[in-house]
């Protein structure tokens, strides 16, 4: 992985992106998340998290998801970063919006905009940051490891707002790199 921004106008943004999977070798489908995350174009990974293996939030029927969150630099729009995402989730097998989906339910790949710079969104589709965000642990742990000092637009600094949770449910996960 690149790692860099030599390939970026001064015009980028930075986005944190919320990476899990609790299906068909979770681990790998989020490291493999990352590389392309990292080829998207006119876009550089910029930091990644730790991997952690987190208990399941709603539907608890399910395995553990393994969850990251990487930093990006990009010049694309929220709008472009998105429909990327997705179609990173789609080559995973992941379908969004039908009628198998279940909410918070198992699956191959998830990956959400959590931050776009100081971006305030509620549009169809796009809500960033990322809504509860604030309240998830799986979420908070990744983030606060690469960015503690990151604002949360409208709810605060990443680290003040992971201290009031429980992360009894959020732990660093040992692999092997593959």
């Amino acid at each position: 992985m690149t790692f860099s921004d030599d390939n970026l106008s001064a015009s980028r943004s930075i986005v944190f992106v919320a990476l899990g999977s609790n299906l068909d070798d979770p681990v790998l489908h989020v490291q493999r998340a990352l590389r392309e995350i990292d080829e998207l174009p006119e876009t550089a990974l910029m930091k990644i998290s730790s991997l952690y293996e987190t208990v399941p939030e709603g539907l608890e029927d399910q395995p553990p998801f393994v969850n990251a969150v990487a930093q990006v630099a990009t010049t694309l729009s929220p709008h472009d970063v998105l429909a990327r995402l997705h179609a990173i989730e789609a080559q995973h097998g992941r379908l969004r919006n039908t009628e198998n989906e279940v909410r918070n339910g198992p699956r191959t790949l998830d990956l959400d905009i959590l931050i776009f710079d100081e971006l305030q969104i509620s549009a169809r589709g796009l809500t960033i940051p990322h809504p509860r965000m604030h309240e998830r642990a799986f979420v908070l742990v990744p983030l606060v490891e690469i960015a503690p000092d990151v604002v949360v637009p409208g709810k605060g600094i990443a680290k003040q707002l992971l201290a009031a949770l429980d992360t009894a449910g959020v732990a660093l996960l040992k692999y092997e790199e593959q």
